[in-house]
């Protein structure tokens, strides 16, 4: 089922990708260039990778063209736009060597399953339907650098390398706008905002009787993790990132999750579980500390793969795309041995990245049904480490950054620019799509400040 090819799309036409040669990257100064293209080091030397099978064969296409809705908003550029073009003002054609440079981002990041192999997700049958408010709200938002000028939302995509920006409360989009010839039919990269969506599976996996407990050691699912660090570890810390094995994410190019990327996503990797065997070094007990580390979101999509006993792609489809209503397929990367990429590279739709929020939002529920177990989502969005724990802005709960206001509010996260933030007490939700240039760009915080804005301009409602 999952090799077919794509046939199902909403207002899209669908057309054969046919890789062509990327263009060279320019306009960028090179020590800019050499200080932000982190894992390119990574690829350097690899040919296209081949598919690993037939279940990651033909991921879907993305659309010709926008769906000109009504209320929707299509930016042909977006602010820095040189920075993100070439020398015919064309976005470059992004390949396995280029897709995380700034300068082919814009590309790669919307068309990441062209370029690595991809399981799809597949929509139902049935589509949820939103609403489209008469007019938008006046949102504006202030940030600690601004002397207290107060911006609009115009103003922050002016501002900001946003690709997609969506606002909707309940079963209404409120705002809903692409930059940089994005549309609504592109299927934008989620980076780290999977780490959420795996812990979600891993609780309706509990919730199935596939996994007996979250208190079981990983390697009880796992047997190739056996004698392992990881594999000692159990579920409980590895859902919240305080295994206590020694993992470094500084998104240099030297790093540990440097290191883990090469071994999912490089062609000569084996994948699997090799891939996570390599950090084996405890330096505390587990849940001792937290330490925020891609690796132990994939040793949880490993787990989650041996207890279902499926692809994680298959049963995200089955439990959770379709009974939210989800409008296009979505895809998920995977490695060399088949296994998705849990930490990160989930791909999606604008809009669909905003029924599985609003899912959250309602407490799981969706299409009339719990979907997502409600005492499971309430463990999961709760803070079992504090802000001053994670040394963060945010605390940090089951694969999920939780707001030190303590209003019951959380997000979805994820490197240069991704985020959905989520306040179930409004039922709303904010979607956001980027191109920001580094991993840690300090810019990144003004869609928080935007976030807090949107929250003023809509009450909290009865449920």
């Amino acid at each position: 089922m999952l090799a077919e090819p794509f046939r199902r799309s909403v207002r899209m036409n669908i057309a054969p990708f046919h890789p062509v040669p990327s263009s060279p990257v320019s306009l960028i100064p090179a020590l800019f260039r050499l200080a932000l293209l982190l894992p390119v080091i990574l690829f350097a030397g690899c040919r296209e990778m081949q598919s690993p099978g037939p279940a990651a064969a033909a991921p879907p296409s993305v659309a010709d063209g926008p769906s000109h809705l009504p209320g929707v908003g299509f930016n042909p550029g977006g602010p820095d736009l040189a920075s993100f073009t070439d020398a015919d003002g064309a976005f470059p054609r992004a390949s396995r060597r280029t897709w995380w440079q700034p300068t082919h981002s814009v590309d790669g990041f919307s068309r990441l399953d062209q370029i690595l192999p991809a399981h799809r997700v597949p929509r139902g049958d049935m589509t949820s339907v939103w609403q489209r408010a008469a007019t938008v709200p006046a949102i504006t938002y202030a940030t600690p650098q601004s002397g207290g000028r107060r911006f609009t939302i115009e103003e922050y995509l002016q501002r900001n390398p946003a690709t997609g920006l969506l606002i909707a409360q309940d079963d209404t989009i409120h705002f809903e706008r692409y930059q940089y010839a994005r549309n609504d039919g592109h299927r934008l990269t989620s980076f780290s905002m999977a780490k959420t969506v795996t812990a979600m599976l891993v609780g309706l996996a509990v919730a199935d009787g596939a996994i007996a407990s979250i208190d079981d050691p990983a390697e009880r699912y796992v047997p190739a993790l056996a004698g392992s660090e990881y594999g000692r570890t159990p579920i409980r810390h590895l859902l919240t990132m305080s295994s206590g094995v020694r993992f470094t994410e500084e998104y240099n190019g030297r790093d540990d999750v440097s290191r883990l990327t090469y071994a999912v996503l490089h062609p000569q990797s084996r994948g699997g579980s090799a891939a996570v065997r390599q950090f084996n070094d405890r330096i505390a007990a587990p849940g001792e500390r937290w330490s925020y580390a891609s690796a132990e979101t994939q040793v949880l999509g490993l787990v989650l793969r041996a207890a279902i006993g499926r692809p994680i792609a298959e049963y995200l489809s089955e439990r959770i795309w379709q009974p939210i209503g989800a409008e296009a397929d979505a895809s998920w990367v995977v490695d060399t041995s088949g296994q998705e990429v849990t930490y990160a590279h989930f791909n999606a739709v604008l809009r669909d990245y905003a029924r599985f929020g609003m899912l959250l939002a309602h407490g799981g529920r969706a299409g009339g049904r719990q979907v997502i177990p409600e005492a499971w989502l309430r463990e999961a969005t709760k803070p079992h480490f504090t802000s001053a724990q994670t040394g963060r802005w945010f605390g940090y709960g089951f694969q999920t950054w939780i707001f030190p206001d303590n209003d019951g509010s959380f997000a979805l996260l994820g490197v240069r620019g991704q985020a959905v933030f989520i306040d179930p007490s409004r039922r709303l939700v904010m979607v956001h799509t980027a191109v920001r240039p580094g991993a840690r760009d300090p810019r990144a915080a003004e869609a928080t400040a935007l976030w807090r804005g949107v929250k003023a301009a809509f009450p909290k409602l009865s449920h």
